[in-house]
């Protein structure tokens, strides 16, 4: 990659052509963190001395993705799926001038070399402004584990597994780790593939009720009608697992919508982070669960359905049938259905998605 202090200024004739197509990508090193940004290029002729200059132009609107990309150089399916997903998110994304996609990537560092490989060819070219910014999981982990060390015993497969790790709680206090100026954030799977505009994802926190922190679609599968089996025992009449769209059959987070400036702010919702909070409603419905932080919205959002906004099952469109031969074909379409054009197909438990 040429460094933009070796390049020979073109002719004069080329200067616009560059300050409408021009992409140029640069390194931030400092604080922790790490940026590969793709930008588009601006570049002015000189001009003559004459009046004052324009008020600068506000500071561009930032839409913030985040995905999880470790471990990955021990495995080549997940690095498949990673490079399927930022390719179909990218060939779809529209932006408008004046916006900018800000992706997020939580990764050690030889996932960070691998993911900054599958980007190489997708961010030139890009009609809109991109920037890619990197974030140290082991960083990030330290800063996770005061907050969310007494939910992991409860909502973890065991020690050693992949959702023991604190780092899979981070959507619980994303809104105590990110700077105050990021306020919105979309966190996303790996195993999406991308059939609209992400930009009209963002729409839904503008439908977000009052109280609302979290946007979230529901679970495709009878996971929860599993989970909670002794707490529908003991109350026969009870939603908590039952299919849509009626019941509460818990959510699935591989589509998240994270407002993070209204968790900093509910009070509600900080409280529920404490460990005697969470001790309390995992006793109440005998939960235990395996899934990090998917298990604990889903609880809590049955004692406090309010505080989420439920996307459509369009914008999360899960795949994965296990549970339907699993002791529930009696129920599993009731759970599995899903209507509409879809958006943003999940091939969880490694289901294939199908092809364009």
């Amino acid at each position: 990659m040429a460094r933009l202090g070796a390049l020979r200024p073109p002719p004069c004739a080329l200067l616009l052509l560059a300050a409408a197509l021009g992409v140029c990508a640069f390194y931030y090193l400092g604080a922790g963190r790490e940026t590969f940004s793709s930008a588009t290029r601006r570049l002015r002729a000189t001009r003559a001395p004459g009046p004052a200059r324009p008020a600068p132009r506000p500071a561009p609107r930032r839409f913030h993705l985040l995905l999880m990309f470790t471990k990955a150089a021990r495995s080549p399916a997940l690095q498949a799926r990673g490079q399927a997903a930022l390719r179909s998110l990218l060939r779809h994304a529209s932006f408008e001038p004046g916006q900018v996609l800000h992706l997020h990537f939580v990764s050690e560092p030889p996932s960070r070399e691998i993911a900054r490989g599958l980007l190489r060819p997708l961010l030139p070219g890009l009609p809109f402004q991109c920037q890619v910014t990197f974030h140290d999981v082991d960083v990030l982990t330290e800063q996770l584990f005061p907050v969310v060390e007494s939910m992991q015993k409860h909502f973890s497969a065991g020690s050693g597994s992949y959702y023991s790790d604190s780092i899979f709680f981070l959507s619980v206090a994303m809104h105590r780790i990110m700077p105050p100026e990021i306020e919105r954030i979309i966190q996303l799977d790996l195993d999406l593939k991308y059939k609209t505009n992400i930009r009209e994802l963002f729409e839904e926190f503008d439908h977000f009720l009052q109280g609302a922190v979290i946007g979230i679609a529901r679970e495709m599968q009878p996971v929860y009608r599993h989970t909670f089996w002794q707490f529908r025992r003991e109350n026969p009449q009870t939603k908590v697992g039952e299919p849509p769209p009626d019941g509460l059959p818990g959510f699935n987070s591989g589509v998240m919508l994270l407002n993070l400036e209204a968790m900093r702010q509910s009070q509600l919702y900080n409280q529920l982070l404490e460990p005697d909070m969470v001790r309390q409603l995992t006793e109440k419905y005998h939960f235990k669960g395996h899934l990090g932080d998917q298990d604990f919205f889903t609880m809590i959002g049955m004692e406090h359905p309010e505080l989420f906004h439920v996307l459509d099952c369009t914008w999360n469109r899960q795949l994965c049938s296990w549970w339907r031969e699993h002791g529930y074909s009696d129920v599993f379409d009731q759970y599995f259905r899903c209507e509409g054009q879809v958006k943003i197909y999940h091939g969880n438990c490694n289901t294939p998605i199908p092809e364009d």
